[in-house]
């Protein structure tokens, strides 16, 4: 029992074990990789993707998926590139409203296609997988269809919001550090998400719905309704996450969040949320972003080929599937009760 303890810690602590491998290992090759300003840096390009990592935890913990995050980025991105630029307007003619319209364009996305999920998931019984993958499809053929594939660039208002700091610090005497707004949303979406789970009865009986989803509807909760908010969730969660990934990119491509949501489940199992549903938490996807971010920043750093990225990003996946497998058998055979036979007379 104590060896079987022992690989089980192991397992949970393989992410943090990578990341450490990793940060030393780009460090020995290039010193200014171990700098802060390329920590904050790679943070800051995380914050996207550990945002949509959030919001696939709550899918997730529901034994759940959503495919279909990086095409929803794509979409609220075309539609805002198209209909908010100072050109048209809408009638809005104050610069200062067309990063809070774009935002709220971003969400509305999100959360729209998030509830269709859910109405499809829930009401129609078809599986979350085939549904969200077929999302996918349409959303960027839709987008590709709105921009006629072309790149689509934002207006400087919303550019100028990746340059926003606040909270003014000095870790080093020559140069002033802020937080970045794309940190501070990061950090809100996270302290939201984290007392959602932790402290709230909708986090327990999300838990209780993916542990044992039967079991769940005997006790009486609402299932349909607790997938449709999750689904809901999930879709703001990638409305704001598109929102920040569109002031960094400063412009809107085919391929805008073009397999992002593979990075995005790979985050959030890497951090611990198990694919079978149940077990998780908003900590972990933040850190698997970070890790994720922190390897394609290190290849940089390096000057590897790009056509590496993928295979490493690939290894990733693979290396955080396994892991998330052979840590739920383990967990499963440990808490498996072993029934004695019944003795003879």
């Amino acid at each position: 029992m104590s060896d079987n303890r022992l690989t089980l810690a192991l397992l949970r602590l393989a992410p943090l074990l990578l990341f450490v491998v990793i940060v030393v290992a780009f460090g020995l090759l290039n010193e200014r990789f171990l700098s802060f300003g390329n920590f904050r840096n790679i943070v800051i390009q995380a914050a996207p993707i550990a945002i949509l990592a959030i919001g696939m935890t709550f899918v997730l913990l529901i034994a759940e998926i959503d495919l279909s995050v990086g095409a929803v980025m794509y979409v609220g991105a075309s539609l805002v590139a198209i209909y908010l630029e100072p050109a048209t307007g809408f009638g809005f003619t104050d610069p200062n409203l067309w990063w809070p319209l774009s935002l709220a364009v971003f969400v509305a996305t999100g959360m729209i296609v998030g509830a269709v999920h859910g109405l499809v998931v829930t009401s129609l019984g078809i599986a979350s997988f085939i549904a969200t993958l077929a999302s996918l499809f349409m959303l960027r053929g839709l987008a590709m269809f709105l921009s006629n594939t072309r790149t689509l660039q934002f207006s400087r208002e919303i550019k100028d919001i990746n340059r926003w700091e606040i909270f003014q610090i000095v870790p080093m005497a020559d140069r002033a550090y802020g937080v970045p707004v794309a940190i501070l949303i990061l950090l809100i979406v996270f302290f939201s998400g984290w007392l959602v789970l932790r402290h709230t009865a909708f986090g327990r009986q999300i838990h209780a719905v993916g542990e044992d989803r039967e079991a769940a509807k005997k006790a009486g909760l609402a299932v349909k309704g607790i997938v449709f908010a999750c689904f809901v969730i999930c879709g703001f969660c990638a409305g704001v996450g598109g929102f920040v990934a569109a002031t960094q990119q400063g412009a809107v491509g085919p391929n805008f969040g073009l397999q992002v949501e593979f990075q995005v489940i790979a985050a959030a199992v890497l951090g611990g949320v198990s694919l079978f549903g149940g077990r998780g938490s908003v900590w972990g996807p933040v850190f698997g972003a970070i890790l994720i971010r922190t390897t394609i920043a290190g290849l940089t750093f390096v000057n590897a080929d790009p056509y590496i990225y993928p295979l490493v990003t690939a290894a990733i996946i693979f290396l955080a599937v396994a892991v998330d497998g052979l840590r739920t058998r383990m967990i499963e055979r440990m808490s498996r009760r072993m029934i004695r036979p019944l003795e003879a007379g």
